[in-house]
Formats: C-alpha cells, structure tokens, sequence
C-alpha cells in the first residue's frame, strides 16, 4: 500500500477515529486505526466493540491496501511532522514508512483480518436533523447522565420519536434534562435509548453547522449516525425507560421569572460554602419581589438576594446548587422561569414553549 496525503486531512481522520478507540483492552488490534485503502477511497476504522467510527479522508491512493496502526503511535507521529505531504508506505509484512520531507519513521503494522469492522445495518427509515441542533441537544442534557453502572439505563440518553417531535432525556435519580425538538417530518413512533458515552464522542466530532445534516438510522440494538464523510455505530442499550410523563407536572404553587446570569452568578458564590461531597443544599425562599439564598457550613456562611417577578406562593426549598448551575449554563435565554409545586416537589425550569425543562428534586433542610 502506498498512500500520499497532507498532515491535516491525515490529522482530521486520526482526531475522529480516536474516539473510539478504547484506553484499556487486552485486545492490542483495537488499538488500532484500520487503514482500508482497498478501494478507491481512503477510509480510517476504529472500534471498541461499543463504539465504532469510520471516516473518509482525502489523498491519493498510489498502491492500493489495508493495514492496522496502533493509533497513539501512528497520531503522535503525525501530529509532530510539519505541515507537508506525507506518504504512507506498507511492505507486505506490514512494516510501515511514515515519510515527510527529510523524516522517515518505521512502524510495524498488522494485517486487519481479526479487526472487528463495523457491523451492517440495513438503511431503511430514519431521521434527520442538524448537526448543530444535535449537538446543542446532546450539550444540554448529557450532564445528567449517571456517571456509574448501578442503574444502566441512567448511563444513557432516551430518544423518543412521536410523529415530528424528537424528545431527548437524561436521567440520573437526582435530576432530569429534556430537549424537545421539532423534525422537519412524520416519523412515527420509535424509541431508544443511546449510551452516553457515545453521544458524548459524537458531539466532539459534529462540526456544529446549522446548514449540515445527520441521518441517524436504527435497528433492533444498533444505531447509526451519518454525517459528513463520517459513520458512527453504536450499542443500544436495552430495556424499558422510565416514564418521563409522570415525572413532569404542569400544575405549580410558585412560578418565578429571573434573569438568567444573576442567579447563575449568585448560586456560582454560593458554591464557595459547599462541601466537597456536595450534599449541602443552599436554602432558596422565594418571598414578595426578592429571591434569596442563603447557605450555611462549618467554613462559613452567604445570603444574598435577587430581585425576581412571582407568581403564587412563597416557598422555602433546598436545592443542589450544581445541579441548578448546570441547567443554568446550557441555557440561552436572558431570563428563566422556574416553577415549585411545594418544598417537597421537585424544581422545573422550562421555557413557555417547553423546548427545554430541566428538574432538580429537592434537599430536605433543618430551618
């Protein structure tokens, strides 16, 4: 095999394929990028046997071929030649010239035939969105993803498909974050849920370009993400989500509007009293025209108010203040409403329209 191609298409290919390749495994072939120049494209393979990533990368194709390079050598080797023509050149036992310029590297490479390709999944119906719509939608929610296996379900994102909505969810037995989003078509009903980890990699690859768009197509325990020159497969997780209707209420004692950045700065100060366990709630009491929060710990204590408009009750409640912050951080909009049905209810934050609502239960606190 001989190839020729410049530093960052060959760095482009590297940094996607990257992702899946795992930090541990006995298996040393899943180290590797799998290099398929076979055909008359050049396409570059990883797979963690989770995750699977291919990608198409310009350069021309002198002698066709295939062969498997450990990915840490091969893209560290890349990532420090200059930026000039690079020419790939494999031997038939897959020794490996990596040449530019004066620099001439040899690594040994593998033949491929015990790399695990992607699996096929036959492409029949599938949706359509934006790649920046989905990357802003994976942002917004895949905080409140559990960051452990007790409950496997809560490691991974809901996406739920009914006629022209696709509504996406995070779960983690603390919180919860939805994306509401309108498809440009009917597509039925359908419903999985996706492994965060992957979602995650996926919108570190998306470019984030309103004009571009990803097909996602799925099947009975895989799901594809095609966009650009690139394919992502992953695992489905199965089993049976939670019900997200009953967790969401539409009746409220208390509606607050408040600007957005203050109380996010406000919560930000708050935090300086937290313990490093986070348990310690701050106590929000929203009361007449202010919105005050107050904290107290053994290295010391805050109370600070904000002017609000509300509507409903007055309502003492302890909130995590993480949690409050990062649903904070992911939104746009200049002000924010936030709802309480009691302080033993959880929070809601959710624009008029529902396009986003994030839910935080409730701490119980000792006045």
């Amino acid at each position: 095999m001989k190839l020729l191609c410049s530093k960052n298409d060959l760095l482009k290919g590297i940094n996607i394929v990257s992702k899946a390749v795992p930090s541990k495994t006995t298996m040393t072939i899943l180290e590797c990028i799998y290099i398929d120049a076979s055909t008359e494209q050049i396409k570059f393979t990883t797979n963690d046997n989770q995750l699977g990533i291919e990608t198409i990368i310009s350069g021309d194709i002198i002698e066709k071929g295939i062969v498997a390079l450990n990915a840490k050598l091969f893209g560290d080797i890349i990532r420090k030649l200059p930026d000039s023509e690079i020419a790939l050149e494999t031997d038939e036992n897959y020794s490996t010239n990596i040449i530019c310029g004066q620099s001439k590297f040899t690594i040994q490479g593998q033949s491929g035939n015990d790399f695990p390709i992607l699996p096929f999944i036959e492409k029949k119906e599938f949706i359509e969105i934006s790649e920046f719509t989905l990357k802003e939608a994976i942002r917004q929610t895949i905080f409140s993803i559990a960051d452990n296996d007790t409950n496997h379900l809560m490691t991974g994102e809901l996406f739920k498909i009914t006629d022209n909505e696709l509504k996406i969810v995070a779960i983690d037995g603390h919180r919860a974050s939805i994306r509401n989003i309108l498809l440009n078509n009917n597509y039925g009903n359908q419903s999985y849920i996706i492994p965060g980890k992957s979602l995650n990699e996926i919108s570190k690859i998306l470019s984030g370009e309103d004009e571009k768009q990803v097909k996602i197509y799925f099947s009975d325990n895989q799901v594809i993400f095609e966009f650009d020159t690139t394919v992502v497969v992953t695992r489905l997780i199965e089993g049976e989500y939670f019900n997200i209707a009953q967790m969401i209420s539409n009746s409220y004692e208390t509606k607050v509007e408040i600007n957005r950045k203050e109380l996010l700065e406000c919560i930000d100060r708050s935090i300086l009293f937290v313990n490093e366990s986070g348990k310690k709630p701050i106590i929000v009491n929203i009361k007449d025209d202010e919105l005050q929060i107050k904290i107290n710990s053994t290295i010391g204590s805050m109370d600070e108010k904000i002017n609000m408009e509300k509507s409903g009750k007055d309502i003492l409640i302890g909130l995590n203040a993480k949690f409050i912050m990062d649903a904070l951080r992911v939104i746009d909009d200049e002000k924010v409403s936030l709802y309480f049905i009691n302080s033993k209810s959880p929070c809601f934050i959710k624009d008029d329209e529902e396009k986003y609502i994030y839910m935080v239960l409730p701490i119980n606190i000792i006045v």
